[in-house]
């Protein structure tokens, strides 16, 4: 298992369908690898990245990879009805990005899992980084330090706030990690950190209700997939009541967020030839 980077996944990928699809002899025709992507994130630069990956190791969709999409599923019974859609598409190995939809595809399947996720670890997905067994294996973005330096850039750019805002999931273990980091930060700073916790799309409106009653003078968004298919949502409630606000994603900027720090989904070689 590694940690961060679509390359790396698209990698632990490979060797899943290595495993799955044993590479046929050299005088024989290759055969169609089909896979299942488990995606409520809908990121276009995470799919896209993941194609790039998947290509410099010698696949192309089309040519000799088959991958059925599912992007749309947010609630678990939605997730398990696009997670038995694919199975009964006849894929061999599942892809997932985020806890929720990992977890789904590990109890409601048989098939082996790649995934992105934030502590596999913590939320059982793997015994250790170094050998999680089962049929789970994928790229970890264990990276609670991340949420300390979006509080220092977000206090040094509102120096005078002194009520700070965690939009978080904390049934997501990578979530609880980054609050007992934030926590720790925050008192060094001399600044309150207020959680909204948002799990689910009815959860993430009461919290953007709260967050638009009472704002915070600055705000923190937990890089968790889930959000990637609310970010209009997220910001303009941000914009409405002038927070700054530091996200998760860059999807957040595009969509007329203030800023964003973190891991960059896009794999290391397609950002060397952008820019």
């Amino acid at each position: 298992m590694t940690k961060y980077g679509v390359t790396a996944f698209a990698l632990a990928v490979l060797l899943s369908i290595a495993s799955v699809w044993p590479i046929a002899c050299a005088d024989q025709p290759a055969a169609t690898v089909r896979i299942g992507v488990l995606d409520p994130s809908g990121s276009k630069a995470w799919a896209e990245g993941f194609r790039d990956g998947l290509s410099q190791t010698g696949y192309s969709v089309g040519r000799n990879i088959t991958v059925e999409w599912r992007r749309t599923a947010e609630t678990k019974g939605e997730l398990q009805s696009a997670a038995s859609d694919l199975v009964h598409s006849q894929v061999g190995l599942m892809v997932t990005t985020g806890s929720f939809a990992t977890s789904v595809a590990l109890q409601n399947t048989s098939l082996p899992v790649v995934f992105l996720s934030g502590d596999p670890v913590a939320a059982g997905f793997a015994s250790s980084l170094a050998k999680p067994g089962g049929r789970g294996t994928g790229v970890s973005a264990v990276t609670p330090e991340l949420s300390v330096k979006q509080l220092e850039l977000v206090h040094e750019l509102a120096p005078k706030a002194r009520r700070v805002g965690f939009l978080a999931s904390l049934s997501n273990p990578l979530a609880s990690r980054q609050l007992k980091s934030l926590q720790a930060a925050a008192r060094t700073l001399g600044v309150r950190l207020e959680v909204f916790d948002a799990s689910n799309a009815r959860e993430l409106d009461v919290a953007l209700r709260a967050l638009e009653q009472n704002p915070p003078e600055a705000l923190i968004v937990s890089p968790n997939v889930f959000y990637l298919s609310h970010t209009h949502a997220i910001v303009q409630a941000a914009r409405k009541r002038r927070i700054p606000a530091v996200y998760g994603y860059r999807e957040f900027v595009a969509d007329g967020g203030l800023m964003s720090y973190h891991v960059d989904l896009t794999p290391f070689a397609l950002r060397r030839s952008t820019t």
